[in-house]
């Protein structure tokens, strides 16, 4: 099927090109919601036009064919459904260049975009698991859905990974910065790039989840790709946060991925994929590595996964919240910490409900930190937002100045808010003592049976409020002092 755009008159041409000229304007805009635009004047200037078609058309336009997706979906010129998408310059351009992922030899990676939720995406991956659900007349087989949105990634990043120096390299994960939040333009890789870069993982998980969600709803699946790739990415939190929210939702990947993809079902087709890529990629036949050796490399690397992914809550980076720089040199911690110091900040006093306003809040708090009361940088090691998220502050590694006289001991979590008389939502609490409490364990931060101690217990002050504390003294590494 071969789709053209035609102007039929000059009210028609007027109406089309003015349609451009604002996709023009955010056409070196780099997210989501230009990707969802675009989307849907597509679907506009091509009535009739099915989900499918859509897909196959962007894919085929972009170039994205390797032997691996034509082991799944066969040759594009041998689809009944292949489709030339038929565009204005200005749109073949963004599709052509766009879409397909690569990293530059500059470490800038192509084919990601920011999404609303404060995290980056990868389209190559997202596409193809759209793609599979589209196909997929089974919502108990979708064929190709894991391998095509993150398996084959992932093994192959741990095989090139097991060949390269690993002090300079990582096994999965590489995250990156935008020149800007505001206008994102250009991501940059912070560090040498591994085959799965975090914006492939996103883009692999939004991918599998989306595209079984399409599977499962075969006879009343969505007329508009662009609707339902909006509904996911663009839904807005009431005051409840995440314990109100729809359970398809951005802000949920990390959830919904592990309850898709349990982990014996993960190892199942990280192993399929092994055996898929030995066959078809060459690079990896050519390492010559026997059989054994390689399923051990590959399981050292998905543990490493699911530990970053799975037992580790999303964490947005300082350069994604748009942090000012460290003032002096910070003083390194010494691991594993013992303690946990839960906080709440007070100042801003109501919850943020999405990655914007939390951002919005960091700097504040960071600011008021630096400028009033002379600090290095913000004073906590993290802070927990209602949107879903985890926000690095001083981090990991470097000590904090949340709890005087014990920064070197343990690490200062906040939750943004008072909760002198209320509670955190649900969700921002359970990703604190459930999943930042296991990812600091898990990665060698923080003992096995650290104590969590509220503000107050240490230092004069009513933090984390009485509603906080109360609560709090319920966890169960919660001691007295």
């Amino acid at each position: 099927m071969i789709l053209y755009v035609f102007f039929h008159s000059l009210d028609d041409s007027i109406s089309v090109s003015h349609s451009v000229f604002s996709l023009v304007l955010d056409v070196h805009t780099k997210h989501m919601d230009t990707v969802i635009k675009i989307l849907a004047t597509i679907e506009a200037d091509n009535p009739g036009l099915e989900p499918l078609d859509l897909v196959i058309g962007l894919r085929k336009a972009a170039g994205i064919e390797t032997p691996f997706i034509q082991n799944y979906f066969g040759p594009l010129s041998d689809d009944s459904r292949s489709t030339t998408l038929v565009l204005k310059p200005e749109i073949s351009r963004l599709i052509t260049s766009g879409i397909k992922h690569e990293v530059t030899g500059l470490g800038l990676e192509e084919g990601v975009v920011l999404t609303g939720d404060g995290f980056t995406v990868a389209l190559t991956p997202l596409l193809l698991g759209l793609e599979a659900g589209l196909r997929s007349t089974s919502p108990r087989r979708v064929r190709g859905l894991y391998p095509l949105t993150l398996t084959n990634t992932l093994v192959r990043s741990f095989l090139h990974h097991s060949q390269s120096d690993p002090s300079t390299s990582s096994r999965v994960g590489t995250a990156g910065c935008w020149n800007s939040v505001k206008d994102p333009q250009e991501f940059t890789l912070s560090g040498v790039a591994s085959l799965a870069t975090d914006a492939l993982v996103n883009g692999g998980m939004d991918g599998a989840i989306l595209g079984k969600r399409l599977a499962e709803t075969a006879n009343s699946r969505p007329v508009k790709l662009s609707s339902f790739l909006k509904r996911y990415y663009n839904h807005q939190l009431t005051e409840a946060g995440l314990d109100s929210a729809p359970k398809l939702i951005s802000q949920r990947r990390r959830t919904n991925f592990q309850k898709l993809v349990n982990l014996p079902l993960l190892r199942k087709q990280v192993a399929r994929s092994l055996s898929t890529v030995q066959k078809l990629d060459k690079t990896i036949r050519q390492l010559k590595m026997e059989k054994k050796n390689m399923e051990e490399i590959v399981n050292q690397g998905l543990d490493e996964f699911i530990h970053a992914y799975i037992d580790c809550p999303p964490i947005v980076s300082r350069c994604m919240w748009e942090a000012r720089p460290y003032k002096g040199t910070p003083t390194m911690l010494k691991l594993p910490l013992s303690y946990l110091y839960i906080h709440h900040t007070y100042e801003p006093s109501k919850p943020c409900l999405t990655f914007a306003d939390c951002s919005r809040d960091m700097r504040s708090m960071q600011r008021y930190h630096q400028d009033s009361n002379g600090w290095d940088d913000i004073g906590y090691s993290f802070v927990a937002g209602s949107d879903g998220n985890i926000y690095e502050g001083r981090g990991w590694n470097w000590q904090g100045a949340h709890t005087k006289g014990y920064n070197s001991k343990g690490y200062g979590v906040s939750f943004i808010g008072d909760y002198t008389s209320s509670l955190p939502s649900k969700s921002a609490m359970d990703l604190v003592r459930n999943q930042l409490a296991k990812c600091a364990t898990g990665g060698g931060r923080l003992v096995s049976n650290y104590i969590i101690h509220g503000h107050r217990q240490l230092v004069s002050t009513s933090c984390p409020g009485n509603a906080f504390y109360t609560e709090i003294r319920g966890w169960p590494n919660f001691r007295e002092v």
